[in-house]
């Protein structure tokens, strides 16, 4: 069976079907989202529905991002929150138009029943963001955390890498899993376009809601696939590039 992470897509359908035609998916395959499918593109709502049908044939675990529960608060309630609509949920908003209350009721519940976070059998952990707990995901006090936090990601691109995992001054929140892949923080940010690697954690966003990519990795091997930028897919949009 072949494992393959997958980052950020918020709303670019035609770059998560380049991913995984390039993955070759096939049955067996098991494909594990980190979350944010929606708000930027014009294909949020489309991205959703694509996903409930891929889930119908292949292995899939659908990690909750914050963006995913702005949109799922929305499919709830109709209420606007400002932030959301500012960053996204606006054309979020208009890619639902053709769909009716039905479909946006099965949308809700696809995102209800996302999981903050996956451990796998071989103690890698997946999650959209981060966890502050130094007892691990299973211990952290707030939900929140689990799709804002960037502490994890800055703590371990600052991290010596010649520090040993038994030592005395290595973060007890790095010991707890083999692997840590996230997105929620866009690799572009620093300049680097493929998934980055620091001590343990794995960043798999690549800045597609912006001027990036969607990028899968596959755990064991970690050979990427990627789409094109995503502005080359939808010329005559501006995604969160505004």
């Amino acid at each position: 069976m072949r494992t393959f992470a997958i980052g950020d897509i918020h709303g670019g359908l035609k770059a998560l079907i380049q991913v995984l035609n390039k993955i070759e998916v096939k049955d067996g395959d098991k494909l594990i989202f980190v979350g944010d499918y929606v708000d930027g593109w014009s294909e949020s709502a489309q991205v959703i529905q694509f996903l409930v049908e891929l889930s119908e044939k292949i292995n899939c675990v659908f990690i909750k991002g914050n963006h995913d529960v702005w949109c799922e608060e929305w499919l709830r309630s109709e209420d606007v929150n400002p932030t959301w609509y500012m960053h996204g949920g606006k054309e979020t908003m208009e890619s639902y138009e053709e769909f009716s209350k039905e479909d946006k009721k099965a949308h809700l519940e696809f995102f209800e029943n996302m999981p903050l976070y996956h451990i796998d059998d071989e103690n890698r952990l997946f999650l959209h963001a981060g966890f502050t707990s130094m007892y691990g995901v299973k211990k952290e006090v707030f939900e929140t955390t689990f799709y804002f936090d960037r502490t994890l990601w800055e703590m371990a691109l600052t991290m010596d890498k010649r520090i040993e995992k038994d030592s005395a001054i290595y973060p007890n929140r790095l010991k707890h899993y083999k692997e840590i892949y996230i997105g929620h923080t866009p690799t572009i940010n620093f300049n680097c376009d493929v998934p980055m690697n620091a001590i343990n954690v794995w960043n798999i966003d690549t800045g597609a809601a912006f001027t990036g990519k969607i990028s899968g990795i596959n755990i064991d091997t970690k050979e990427v696939f990627q789409s094109d930028n995503l502005p080359a897919l939808y010329p005559n949009e501006k995604g969160r590039n505004k």
